[in-house]
């Protein structure tokens, strides 16, 4: 039989709150900012709430990574390896880093993983990354199964995907148009969204194609469907996107995947979580009950249309149905679902735009809204909000326990109460106690007060009761005892902990490249250095400390123009305007489209 292969699902944490519902509801792992230089600069958390959130995590076996994948400036370094110093002696697991600078620090023996942000596609660049000292890599998005699987064949590294979220158009690390327009870095934890906003497409001649839609914003990623794929593929880590978004986001999604992953590892032997512990949960986890913008498997089948939200950025939320009846306050929908006074409903009228109103009152499916929109028969209506779903999601939705064994023997001078959890750990201790006789049967009360578990992380599967005689032992003296091995067994879990360290290479790998440009962010000197003593010879700074101007600050996989069915190469098709294209925003400003064919992908130039 093959080794059995450990899994990870991988949860947001925007704050402790978060990440500890991201443990209740299954992942083995969470990801978070500490307080600053993560590429999410609005969900900072103190060291403080870090060390809460691993002494959590660890009593179950799960991990914490703490995104520090900013480009750094040459003055933020001391305090830089300073923060890193105090992440690990606080117990984080591993940082998730862009910046190879840090490498030349004074570190800690704290795991490394590739943040996405360094662009991470080519088996040459992952290779590179494994010999650098690195536990884990963070695969770019716009991967097929067929490059993962090419990745894994060629490495050993842990290959790690995103399988749901929101998606950016540009590849990871290469998006710079939030710096070259509202100086806000994406690789400095500011993007501005650029990608979400409404653009005009005008031809070369100032012929307007297409007005007021949102042509860069893609759909939200679901890969819900492909995980046993992508298993087979040999990814080790499946990562939810979702930093900013809240608690209810993460509790749903999670479970959701974490039952889909369970179902598998029920068939699938080789495969096994990589945390302790089992979730009983409270609600039916459904992902389009959270934000959605609709779903796509992005490019992970290979190239395909529609996977755009190009009529709007915002979350269209689940399909409820097409409306069949219009009276003069209300309306009749045809569905099978039902829906609850205060749902938050939304259409796209004729224009393609979103509408969106909140419902007051509903009989059966005659829905009686706070205004009547201007709706028309046949229009497909979504429900973003769902009054019951939030209400039941603001309570307790899932609880998280491991199994555990429980034994009690007798000595001479008393009694010896022994524990033992799912992953083998155990506790034996012994209780002196003047034993005496009881006048009735105490071995049904006896498993009664040992098995009381549930104000803690454990759940009693057996309790054996092994006595020469009906010995008498009260309740509450019972009591203290469970209470003292319980916290006894939980500190021995966290001693028993085991955390990845880095092991430093014994050589050092060439790059793969002589010349670094503006695309690698190299934004200080450290970083500079690290480059040159692997044989780099020639390197730009990164664009957020050049500020040029005349260069590519978008590269897409995404095809605007293949997304419109006029790719010459697969649909053997043109536009009818003529290129260059340009996006021009409300305000005026035009970017140029580059269709790069040979490389297949889209470039965005600022004019």
């Amino acid at each position: 039989m093959n080794d059995i292969r450990k899994i990870e699902l991988l949860s947001p944490a925007k704050n402790l709150e978060c990440g500890m519902e991201a443990i209740n509801h299954g992942a083995d792992a969470v990801y978070i900012g500490a307080s600053r230089y993560g590429a999410r600069a609005a969900a900072g958390n103190s060291l403080e709430d870090i060390n809460v959130l691993t002494d959590y995590a660890h009593v179950y076996g799960a991990k914490v990574y703490i995104t520090l994948n900013t480009i750094l400036k040459d003055e933020e370094l001391v305090d830089t390896e300073n923060l890193i110093h105090d992440l690990y002696n606080i117990g984080v697991d591993a940082l998730i880093i862009q910046d190879m600078g840090i490498l030349k620090m004074n570190l800690p023996p704290i795991a490394l993983h590739a943040s996405t942000q360094m662009d991470n596609r080519t088996v040459e660049k992952i290779e590179f990354l494994e010999k650098a000292g690195f536990e884990q890599v963070v695969l770019a998005r716009e991967l097929s199964l067929d490059d993962i699987r090419n990745i894994h064949n060629k490495s050993s590294i842990l290959l790690e995907v995103f399988v749901h979220g929101a998606l950016c158009v540009s590849y990871s690390g290469r998006c710079y148009v939030s710096q070259a327009c509202f100086g806000r870095s994406a690789n400095r934890g500011e993007c501005a969204q650029f990608c979400r906003m409404p653009f005009d497409l005008e031809d070369a001649e100032g012929n307007v194609m297409i007005k007021n839609k949102h042509l860069l914003s893609l759909k939200d990623m679901n890969q819900s469907s492909m995980l046993e794929q992508l298993l087979d593929s040999g990814v080790s880590s499946f990562k939810i996107e979702g930093r900013l978004k809240d608690v209810e986001y993460v509790k749903n999604v999670t479970a959701y995947y974490r039952k889909q992953l369970d179902s598998i590892f029920k068939r699938r032997k080789e495969f096994m979580r990589s945390s302790w512990g089992s979730t009983q949960f409270y609600f039916n986890p459904q992902l389009d009950k959270s934000f959605n913008r609709g779903f796509t498997h992005y490019f992970l089948q290979g190239r395909n249309k529609g996977i755009s939200s190009i009529d709007t950025p915002k979350s269209r939320g689940e399909e409820m149905g097409m409306v069949k009846e219009i009276q003069e306050n209300s309306f009749t929908v045809a569905g099978l679902k039902s829906f609850n006074n205060g749902d938050g409903l939304c259409f796209f009228d004729k224009h393609g735009m979103l509408n969106g109103f909140r419902v007051n009152k509903v009989e059966n499916n005659r829905l009686f809204p706070q205004k009547m929109p201007n709706i028309s028969l046949r229009t497909l209506i979504y429900r973003n909000f769902d009054q019951e779903f939030e209400l039941l999601m603001s309570k307790k939705t899932a609880e998280r326990k491991l199994a555990v064994y429980i034994q009690m023997s007798e000595y001479a001078e008393g009694f010896i109460l022994s524990l033992k959890d799912e992953a083998d750990i155990s506790v034996s201790l012994s209780y002196p106690y003047k034993k005496e006789l009881a006048r009735t049967p105490q071995n049904d009360n006896l498993c009664k007060q040992l098995g009381k578990l549930g104000g803690t992380s454990f759940k009693a599967v057996t309790v054996q009761i092994h006595f020469d005689k009906n010995w008498f032992i009260p309740s509450s003296e019972i009591s203290n005892w469970r209470r003292h091995i319980v916290e006894k067994l939980l500190q021995v879990r966290r001693i028993n902990y085991h955390r990845s360290y880095r092991h430093k290479s014994a050589f050092s790998p060439s790059f793969i490249s002589e010349e670094l440009s503006y695309l690698d962010n190299i934004m200080n000197n450290k970083a500079k250095q690290y480059y040159q003593e692997r044989g780099v010879k020639k390197i730009e700074w990164a664009f957020e400390k050049e500020g040029r101007r005349d260069v590519a600050v978008m590269f897409c996989k995404y095809c605007l123009r293949y997304d419109l069915n006029g790719c010459p190469v697969y649909q053997k098709n043109h536009l009818s305007g003529k290129e260059p294209y340009y996006l021009v925003s409300k305000d005026g400003k035009r970017f140029r489209l580059e269709f790069d064919c040979k490389n297949c992908q889209m470039k965005v130039y600022v004019e």
